[in-house]
């Protein structure tokens, strides 16, 4: 599986996370199909960059021939309604699902300053965020993540930095406020750092693109870019972008584990029911004994990784427990495909699984009831049917 894990122990901004990503591919095609977007006033360049002895990509975009930091007096109070980016956004000559991917991190931002504001979201009118700087760093993310094609997108806990930073608001503590709302539920610290670490763009093309926050997992890594941000710190200024292998997921499950012994067993199975409709891989049971030998009931819902919360949430609401442990676990699974096979005028599906030399076949269940009810002849009776059949 193709992984791209992004390290953002100094934060995220749209140009340090560009010039990450930009290093995975080929930097020239980048911006030969940047600079020919159609981003108006717009041009792309890259330029190495050095933070503490390490050398990396920043990634420079200027409108007007000016940088954003030059001028950033020019459109300070330059207002650009949701829809004049959408419209500016969908008239580029860049792929339908790029420029999608760019419409969806703006109404996130859009989202976000609507509820700072107090005010609906059409009638948003961006500073800094809304200037075309800012439109290219969304854009040129949106294009590397289609470049690259991972499988699968990681991010560490992000730094959001400390301290206060000056908009065209005034000052404001950091993270900013539209920042501070779309980390809701990703893991962010302060850092030591006193300064604006993670913009609401680089927190929006996060939200909009990382598939799970966590540390980095066991990843062979082929590919490594540095995405360094215009500050210099005590540390480095950069944010970097690990692209690799790891073993297919779907061989790592997490286990949720607990006992019960002061429930029916309707309500148990009523529990049950919920994890499996909610997409538990599988949910079960086992009699166990408990403190003063009381009997009890031993839950174990197995899950995928990414749906652990989740079900550990809706077992704390429909189980009585007052813990759950829980363990991440691998699974060797045969490999699995379906047929269909005929009986009468009956589609019947064949699910087969095989591997390790073994070869193990059955029909769907669904399908064995609703002929075995049609006919009023006994499951067995289906299926030696069925095999006759495909004897003949």
């Amino acid at each position: 599986m193709k992984v791209l894990y992004l390290s953002c122990q100094m934060g995220a901004s749209g140009d340090m996370l560009m010039g990450a990503l930009s290093e995975l591919t080929d930097q020239n095609a980048f911006l030969n199909i940047m600079n020919h977007a159609g981003i108006p006033h717009v041009s792309f360049s890259i330029e190495d960059s050095e933070k503490c002895g390490i050398h990396g990509t920043h990634m420079k975009v200027l409108v007007n021939d000016a940088e954003e930091m030059d001028h950033h007096e020019m459109h300070e109070h330059h207002h650009a309604s949701l829809s004049h980016i959408l419209s500016v956004i969908g008239s580029l000559s860049l792929s339908d699902s790029v420029k999608q991917n760019a419409k969806q991190v703006y109404q996130l931002i859009a989202e976000a300053e609507s509820h700072v504001h107090h005010t609906q979201v059409s009638e948003i009118h961006f500073h800094e965020v809304g200037t075309l700087d800012a439109v290219a760093d969304v854009c040129g993310c949106c294009e590397l993540f289609e470049l690259i094609q991972p499988d699968l997108i990681l991010c560490s806990p992000v730094a959001t930095g400390s301290g206060t930073v000056e908009c065209a608001h005034g000052i404001l503590p950091v993270p900013a406020p539209a920042a501070a709302y779309l980390i809701q539920n990703m893991p962010v610290y302060e850092g030591s750092v006193k300064s604006e670490l993670l913009t609401p763009t680089g927190a929006a093309l996060l939200k909009h693109f990382v598939n799970r926050f966590e540390t980095m997992p066991v990843i062979k890594i082929q590919k490594i870019g540095y995405g360094m941000g215009k500050k210099d710190f005590p540390e480095a200024n950069c944010l970097r972008a690990f692209l690799g292998e790891v073993q297919d997921e779907k061989n790592t499950v997490t286990e949720l584990v607990t006992s019960i012994d002061d429930m029916t067993a309707e309500e148990i199975g009523y529990a049950c029911e919920v994890l499996r409709k909610a997409g538990a891989l599988d949910v079960y049971t086992s009699s166990i004994y408990m403190k003063k030998n009381r009997p009890g009931t031993l839950v174990t819902v197995l899950c995928r990784n990414e749906q652990a919360e989740e079900m550990t949430e809706l077992m704390f609401q429909h189980l009585s427990t007052i813990g759950i442990r829980r363990y991440e676990t691998k699974r060797v699974c045969l490999k699995r495909h379906e047929e269909t096979v005929q009986e009468g005028n009956e589609t019947i599906h064949l699910k087969i699984s095989e591997g390790y030399g073994t070869v193990r076949c059955k029909y769907e269940y669904d399908d064995l009831v609703r002929l075995a009810q049609k006919k009023g002849r006994s499951l067995a009776e289906i299926k030696e049917e069925i095999r006759n059949g495909m004897k003949k």
